[in-house]
């Protein structure tokens, strides 16, 4: 009796604890560790930014021509179209004593490290296994790079699906934490924005690595391969900080009656199916608008930096050595604009709720920046124009005039603004609209992703082949996007139901997407 009067209090205090353990982990974590998994962003942005800066010229370089690079970016959609639901529902499953989240944060920055050696270092191992330096295209640094690219993002979409939730995790449902949560996590992409287009942007920054530099990569790959090498560094930084500091609740399925097993266990892509099955009105007009609102995203986002170096500038990535260096110079400018942008997105992120009070709804402003789109994509025209002109007279080595520049960096500001709704709205409009069909976190993100991988993928196909029908310039693919826009506005304004007045921790948050 003796033995077991001395174990049942260890037993009793054992179930205290671990009830107390359940009821902390039920609610809204401190501010300080929010914060911590919300720096990851800027990991993951650093990289992104560097990928849409500088690849596309990067695989020019190589010798892809003008026309096909695009369809390197298909890697892109395709990944995000399987893997980030994938990765959504099985997170929203994972059992592991690590936690739902964390196993699969972890095992995306490892597949970024691997990706980023692949990329960085495309031309080196290309020629070790026999590329010719004078030889284009490069066909085994070609096969490299791709290869490092599409673990890149398979890796950047196993990464940002777990943060996402893992912020919802820590918020508990309360409001107030909820939004908290979601302007750090837009905070902090900006912030990895700036940092990654500002390294772009510098012309010396591999005299930090001097090994960098090698006979198969050039002044301008050694630049990308420090740019990835800082990289790499800031998201290991803050993804094992966070990921030892704040620690994720061990999940236990609720149990199921043998006879219910059959139907609750659906295959996966059943699952997103089912959600398309359950889906109502205000979701579907969600789906379109943000699906017309991306292919006008898409062809300023993957060929900004390469209309800098070959409409604005002048230079030419297949041309001789002058008109390289114009066009890298080019280049590096339009990954100063790019750090404009970033500038603006990360304090505009931060006002979205009130400006949406402002003007009427989140719908509202939504509409209302998505002409603004419309009008800077269209604004690249008159840019070009005007630099075309201006060559005439001064020469064809002359570049862009103080004046043509500063606009052009203007224009890249200006679009901060729409960025920044574009990476809050619809996130958080689609979880209000789907809250009924009862799907996790990860899967209604997974759902809402294919309605913006689905358009990259159309513009990855066609967006370089489209532009070569009209002279090969990236102007083509710039005015269908204005033209996407304006429906978009259109669409936001009149046929997007206005989210219920009940849902007040939804109606901004700040989750961007790659």
């Amino acid at each position: 009796m003796g033995a077991f009067e001395t174990e049942k209090p260890a037993k009793d205090a054992a179930a205290l604890e671990t009830q107390s353990s359940e009821e902390e982990y039920n609610q809204p974590s401190p501010l300080r560790k929010i914060i911590s998994v919300s720096s990851i962003a800027a990991g993951v942005q650093f990289g992104w930014a560097l990928q849409l800066s500088l690849l596309t010229p990067y695989v020019q370089l190589l010798g892809i021509p003008h026309k096909w690079s695009s369809l390197i970016w298909l890697c892109g959609p395709i990944s995000g179209m399987i893997v980030q639901p994938i990765v959504g529902f099985h997170s929203d499953r994972c059992t592991s004593r690590f936690g739902r989240r964390r196993p699969f944060i972890a095992a995306g920055a490892a597949m970024v490290a691997v990706a980023v050696f692949l990329i960085g270092y495309a031309a080196d191992i290309g020629y070790k296994m026999g590329d010719k330096l004078e030889q284009t295209p490069r066909v085994r640094a070609i096969g490299i790079f791709a290869l490092g690219f599409w673990i890149l993002d398979v890796a950047n979409n196993t990464l940002q699906g777990p943060c996402r939730a893992f912020l919802a995790d820590l918020a508990a449902g309360d409001a107030k934490r909820t939004r908290v949560a979601n302007a750090f996590f837009s905070f902090f992409m900006a912030v990895g924005n700036v940092l990654g287009y500002a390294a772009g942007s510098f012309t010396n920054l591999h005299k930090m690595f001097p090994f960098a530099m090698t006979n198969a990569c050039d002044l301008y790959c050694a630049n990308l391969k420090s740019c990835f090498f800082l990289s790499i560094t800031l998201l290991l930084i803050v993804t094992v900080t966070s990921l030892w500091y704040v620690k994720d609740k061990q999940w236990s399925p609720p149990p199921v009656n043998p006879d219910e097993e059959k139907t609750k266990s659906v295959p996966f892509f059943g699952e997103i199916f089912g959600a398309f099955k359950v889906m109502e009105r205000p979701m579907w007009m969600l789906l379109i608008v943000t699906a017309l609102n991306w292919i006008a995203w898409f062809p300023f986002l993957l060929f900004d930096t390469d209309w800098m170096g070959r409409e604005v500038y002048g230079g030419d990535s297949e041309g001789d050595a002058r008109l390289k260096q114009i066009y890298n110079k080019g280049v590096q400018s339009g990954a100063l604009g790019l750090m404009f942008n970033s500038i603006v997105l990360g304090f505009m992120s931060l006002g979205v709720e009130w400006i949406g009070k402002r003007v009427g709804g989140a719908k509202r402003l939504w509409g209302i920046v998505n002409f603004i789109l419309a009008i800077g994509l269209a604004m690249t025209v008159l840019v070009t124009k005007l630099a075309a002109d201006y060559r005439k007279v001064a020469g064809p080595y002359a570049g862009p005039s103080p004046g043509i520049r500063a606009g052009a960096l203007s224009l890249f500001a200006v679009l901060g603004i729409p960025l920044a709704i574009t990476f809050s709205i619809p996130f958080a409009l689609a979880s209000i609209f789907s809250s009924s069909s009862g799907a996790g976190q990860g899967l209604s993100l997974g759902v809402l992703n294919l309605a913006i991988v689905i358009p990259q993928m159309i513009v990855s196909l066609g967006g370089g082949p489209f532009d070569a029908l009209f002279g090969g310039g990236n102007l083509p693919a710039f005015i269908v996007g204005a033209i996407a826009a304006a429906v978009s506005g259109v669409l936001a304004i009149t046929v997007l139901p206005s989210p219920p007045p009940d849902a007040p921790d939804m109606k901004t948050g700040a989750m961007g997407f790659h």
